[in-house]
C-alpha cells in the first residue's frame, strides 16, 4: 500500500470561553481539565489522522496542524495574517449553554473567509454535556438557522466526554482531502493503523 502524506492546517475559531483549547486537548492529547486558563495569542499543536483509498490501494496519512486563538476580538485583527496563513479550513466552536457564542460564529467565518477565501467550515456545538441543567434546550433547527444553511458541517460535542470530538476533526480533514485527493477515502480507526513501506510527496501549502 502506497503511503501519500497531506499537511494540513486547520484554525479553531470562536468566542472566549466556548471550549476550543478544551477540544484541541480531548483531540491530541485525550484529557480534560475543568480548570478555564485562556489562550493567550496563538496555540499550535498536532495530530495525525490516517485514511485509507476505498478504490484505490493507498494510506493517507493527513499531518494536521490546529491554530487555537484566544476569542477576544480586539486580537482579530492584531493576529490575522500570522493565524491565518495558509490555513486549509476552520472549526468553528460555539458553546450550547451561550446563545451569543452561536450568534457570534458568522462574524469569526466571515473574519477568515475575507483573509483565505472560501475554506471549509465545520461547526462544533461544544458543551454538550451541559444539556440537562439548560433551562431552554435549542433544537437542530434553530441552531441550522443560525448557520444560515440546511447542509452545513456541524456536530454537538463534548470535550468533557469525548462525544463528538473525532467527528469534528475527520470531518475537517474529509473536507480537505476531498480538494486535494482525486480518489475517495475512509478513516483508519486510531489502534489499528499501518505503516505503509513506500513513501510518497507531500501535499498543501504546509509541504513546500
Amino acid at each position: 500500500m502506497d503511503l501519500e502524506l497531506v499537511k494540513m492546517k486547520v484554525c479553531m475559531v470562536g468566542e472566549a470561553a466556548v471550549g476550543k483549547t478544551s477540544l484541541v486537548r480531548r483531540f491530541v492529547l485525550d484529557i480534560f481539565n475543568e480548570a478555564y486558563a485562556a489562550t493567550l495569542g496563538a496555540r499550535v499543536t498536532k495530530r495525525e489522522l490516517h485514511f485509507q483509498g476505498l478504490e484505490v490501494d493507498k494510506h493517507v496519512r493527513v499531518d494536521m496542524t490546529l491554530w487555537d486563538i484566544m476569542g477576544e476580538r480586539f486580537v482579530r485583527d492584531e493576529l490575522r495574517e500570522s493565524y491565518l496563513l495558509g490555513a486549509q479550513a476552520v472549526i468553528a466552536v460555539a458553546d450550547i449553554a451561550r446563545p451569543s457564542t452561536l450568534d457570534a460564529l458568522s462574524v469569526w467565518v466571515d473574519w477568515v473567509r475575507n483573509a483565505v477565501g472560501d475554506v471549509p467550515v465545520v461547526y462544533a456545538v461544544n458543551k454538550i454535556d451541559l444539556l440537562p441543567e439548560l433551562m431552554k434546550r435549542p433544537n437542530d433547527a434553530e441552531i441550522e438557522s443560525l448557520f444560515g444553511m440546511k447542509d452545513v458541517f456541524w456536530f454537538y460535542t463534548s470535550a468533557k466526554s469525548g462525544q463528538g470530538v473525532e467527528d469534528v476533526f475527520t470531518a475537517v480533514a474529509k473536507q480537505v482531502l476531498a480538494e486535494v485527493l482525486d480518489y475517495q477515502i475512509q478513516r483508519i480507526p486510531k489502534g489499528i493503523q499501518t505503516s505503509p513501506d513506500v513513501p510518497d510527496m507531500p501535499r498543501g501549502p504546509l509541504g513546500s
